[in-house]
C-alpha cells in the first residue's frame, strides 16, 4: 500500500513539475520577445536628415559629415567646432549637440523652423540642421572672423578701447536682442546672453549665437546652461530655473555685457580680496559708494580719444553709459530698462 502510495505521489510530482517547466518556458518564451523587441525598438536607426535654410544652399551631408574641425567649445550639451567644407571650401561654425540632452520629436521639429526663420543682421542665422542615424544633431552657422566679444575685449590691442567699436558693439546686440524680443508673436528669451556669445566680423558689427538654444534642450540640459551662465557671472539675481527666463533676465546680461566692455574687467572675480565682491554690478556699485570713478572705465577709453576714432568721447559720455549698464543689472527686474529704452538711451549718448 505505501509502495502504490508513494508511485501515485512520484506520478502527481512529475506531471506537475512537466507542467510548471512547460509555463515556464512560455513564460521566458513571451519576455524574451518583448527584449527583443524593445532592444530594437531602442536600437532602431534614424533617418539622416538635413534642413537647408537661407545662406546654406551649399550645403550637403557630405560635406558636413566630412569637414575637418577644430574644437572652439566645449559644454555638458554639446561641443562647437571650426570646419573647413571641402567642397564650397568655406569656414562654417558646427555645433554638436548631445541626443541625450536634446528635445525630441515634433517639438524640436518645430523649434527648428522657427529658428531657421529668425533672421537679423545682429543675429547668427542658422543655415543648416543635421539629424544622424544615432540622434547625433548638428546645428550649421557661419563663422566670425575677429572671434567673439570676450577674446575681442581681454585681446589688449587697443580697438576694443575705441568708443567708435563700443557704441558699434553696443547698439548692434541690442538691435539683436529687440528683434528677439519684440519682432515675434510672443519674445524670444535667450536665455544665455554673455560676451562669448556675441560674434564679431570684419567690422567690429556684433552677432548674437545661440539664440533659443536653450529651446531646443531638455529641462535637465536647459538648467545646466543656466547654471553655467551663473557661474560665469551672467545669471540674474532672480533666476533660479531656465524656464523662468525673462526679457528682464536678458537685459540683466546685456548689462553685464556692457559693464566688461567699458571697465575691461571679467563678470566674475574669482579670488576677490575681502574688501572686494565676486560680480562686476556689485563691485561697481561698491566703486560709486566709495567715489572711485577711475575704476567704472578703462582709462584707454579716453586717452584714445581722437586717435584714429571717428566718435568722440567725452567723460559725460562714458558715465552716462555707466549709468545705462548700471540700470539694465539692477537688482529689481522692475526697474530694469526695456530693450526700447536701452536702444534709444545708447543712441542719445552718442548724439
Amino acid at each position: 500500500m505505501l509502495i502504490l502510495v508513494l508511485g501515485i505521489t512520484s506520478a502527481t510530482l512529475l506531471v506537475i513539475v512537466a507542467i510548471f517547466g512547460f509555463c515556464y518556458l512560455q513564460r521566458s518564451s513571451k519576455h524574451e520577445i518583448k527584449d527583443i523587441e524593445s532592444f530594437e525598438e531602442k536600437h532602431q536607426e534614424v533617418k539622416e536628415d538635413l534642413i537647408i535654410f537661407e545662406g546654406g544652399e551649399d550645403l550637403t551631408i557630405c560635406d558636413i559629415l566630412d569637414a575637418p574641425g577644430e574644437v572652439i567649445g566645449k559644454s555638458n550639451y554639446g561641443t562647437l567646432y571650426k570646419a573647413l567644407l571641402q567642397r564650397s571650401n568655406k569656414v562654417r561654425l558646427l555645433r554638436f549637440l548631445r541626443p541625450v540632452c536634446t528635445t525630441t520629436g515634433e517639438e524640436l521639429d518645430e523649434m527648428i523652423l522657427f529658428l531657421g526663420r529668425l533672421k537679423h543682421p545682429n543675429l547668427v542665422p542658422l543655415l543648416g540642421f543635421y539629424t544622424g542615424p544615432r540622434g547625433e544633431k548638428l546645428l550649421v552657422h557661419p563663422f566670425y572672423r575677429h572671434g567673439n566679444l570676450t577674446q575681442f575685449i581681454r585681446d589688449g590691442n587697443g580697438e576694443s578701447y575705441k568708443w567708435t567699436n563700443i557704441y558699434t558693439i553696443s547698439i548692434g546686440i541690442a538691435k539683436g536682442l529687440e528683434h528677439l524680443h519684440t519682432a515675434q508673436e510672443k519674445p524670444i528669451i535667450h536665455g544665455n546672453l554673455k560676451s562669448k556669445n556675441i560674434l564679431l566680423d570684419s567690422s567690429y558689427q556684433p552677432h548674437i549665437s545661440d539664440s533659443g538654444l536653450h529651446l531646443l534642450l531638455n529641462p535637465t540640459a536647459s538648467q545646466e546652461m543656466l547654471e553655467s551662465s551663473s557661474a560665469q557671472g551672467y545669471k540674474a539675481p532672480e533666476l533660479i530655473k531656465m524656464k523662468d527666463a525673462s526679457e528682464e533676465t536678458d537685459i540683466y546680461s546685456l548689462g553685464v555685457i556692457l559693464l566688461e566692455m567699458l571697465s575691461g574687467k571679467e563678470p566674475i572675480n574669482d579670488h576677490p580680496t575681502p574688501d572686494e565682491d565676486f560680480y562686476l554690478p556689485n563691485i561697481m556699485r561698491n566703486a560709486v559708494l566709495g567715489h572711485r570713478i577711475s575704476d567704472l572705465y578703462h582709462p584707454a577709453i579716453l586717452l584714445r580719444n581722437g586717435v584714429d576714432d571717428e566718435i568722440q568721447v567725452t567723460e559725460e559720455c562714458v558715465l552716462k553709459f555707466f549709468q545705462l549698464a548700471m540700470a539694465c543689472c539692477s537688482p529689481s527686474p522692475s526697474i530694469r530698462p526695456n530693450i526700447k529704452q536701452v536702444i534709444r538711451k545708447l543712441e542719445e549718448i552718442i548724439h
